[in-house]
C-alpha cells in the first residue's frame, strides 16, 4: 500500500514540475508575457492546485487506513470485554463453591491472570482514546492512586515486598495515564531485580520515587532507555516500549522525569509534580 503511494506521489511530483517548467517557458518564450504580476499570479495558482492534489494523494489513504485501524481496534476491544467479564463471573462462583485450599489457590491465580488481562484491556482502550484525542482530565490524589496500583501489583508479584510511604498530593491531570506510568516503572523494577525482592516507593514533597535494587544500568543504557524497542537486557520478556510511553506522558503533562542508576546496585526513577 505505502510503496504504491510513494510511487504515485513521486510520479505526480515529477509531472507537476515538468508541467510547471513547460508553462513557464511557454509564457516567457512563446507568449512573451512581460507583466510579471500576471505571470506570478498564474504560476501561484498552478502551484496551489498542484499542492492540494499532492496533499490529498498523500493523506487520504493514510486517513482511511488510520480510521479503519481505529475501528478495528474498538471492535476488538468490545469483543474482548465479554469473555473477560464471563471469566470473572465464573471465578466468583467458583470461589463461593470451592472447598479445598488447593482449588482456591488455583482460582486465585486465574483471578490474578484475569486482572492482568483486564489491565491490558484498559491500557489498549486508553491508547486508542489518546490517538483519538479523547483524553480525560480530572482532579485526583496521587497518593491514593499509588496505593491502588501497589495493591494490584502486589497480587501480580506476591513474592516482591513493596515498601510504600506516601504524603497527600492532589493534582489535575490524566489519572489513567499516570496509573500506566506507575505500573510500567514498578514492572521494570521487578523485571530487572532477579536477585532482590524489594521495591521502595515514596511520595514526598511532590516527588514520587520508585527504587529497585536490581542490575542497574550503565551510562550507555541510560542514554538509550527512551528509545523505542530498546532493552538493556535482551533476555528479558517485553517489547521495550514502556519507558517510551512513560517519557511521552511526562513530557505531555509537565512532569519532570529523572533516572539515577548504577550497575549491580539498582535504579531510582523520580517523577517531580512540582510544576503541576
Amino acid at each position: 500500500m505505502f510503496f504504491n503511494l510513494r510511487v504515485n506521489i513521486f510520479i505526480y511530483y515529477v509531472v507537476s514540475v515538468v508541467a510547471f517548467l513547460t508553462l513557464f517557458y511557454y509564457e516567457i518564450a512563446i507568449v512573451g508575457v512581460d507583466n510579471f504580476y500576471i505571470l506570478a499570479a498564474f504560476l501561484l495558482l498552478f502551484i496551489t492546485i498542484s499542492g492540494i492534489f499532492i496533499s490529498k494523494l498523500a493523506l487520504d489513504p493514510l486517513v482511511e487506513y488510520t480510521r479503519n485501524l481505529q475501528a478495528l481496534s474498538k471492535e476488538t476491544l468490545h469483543e474482548l470485554n465479554l469473555p473477560i467479564s464471563t471469566i470473572l463471573t465464573n471465578i466468583t462462583m467458583l470461589q463461593k463453591t470451592a472447598q479445598d485450599e488447593k482449588t482456591l489457590r488455583r482460582v486465585a491465580r486465574i483471578h490474578t491472570a484475569c486482572d492482568m488481562l483486564q489491565e491490558r484491556y484498559h491500557e489498549l482502550e486508553y491508547m486508542i482514546n489518546m490517538q483519538s484525542k479523547n483524553e480525560v482530565k480530572e482532579s485526583f490524589f496521587v497518593d491514593k492512586l499509588v496505593l491502588e496500583r501497589v495493591a494490584f501489583l502486589q497480587n501480580v508479584y506476591p513474592n516482591i515486598k513493596m515498601n510504600v510511604t506516601v504524603e497527600a498530593l492532589e493534582i489535575y491531570g490524566d489519572k489513567k495515564g499516570l496509573a500506566k506510568v506507575i505500573d510500567n516503572i514498578v514492572d521494570n523494577g521487578v523485571k530487572y531485580s532477579q536477585n532482590s525482592k524489594t521495591i521502595e516507593i515514596q511520595l514526598k514533597n511532590k516527588i514520587l520515587s520508585i527504587q529497585d535494587f536490581g542490575i542497574g544500568m550503565d551510562e550507555v543504557a541510560l542514554v538509550h532507555i527512551f528509545d523505542r524497542y530498546y532493552q538493556a537486557d535482551q533476555t528479558m520478556q517485553g517489547f521495550g516500549i514502556g519507558l517510551t510511553m512513560v517519557k511521552h506522558y511526562c513530557d505531555t503533562h509537565s512532569i519532570e522525569l529523572s533516572f539515577v542508576s548504577q550497575l549491580n546496585t539498582g535504579t531510582t526513577v523520580k517523577l517531580n509534580f512540582k510544576n503541576k
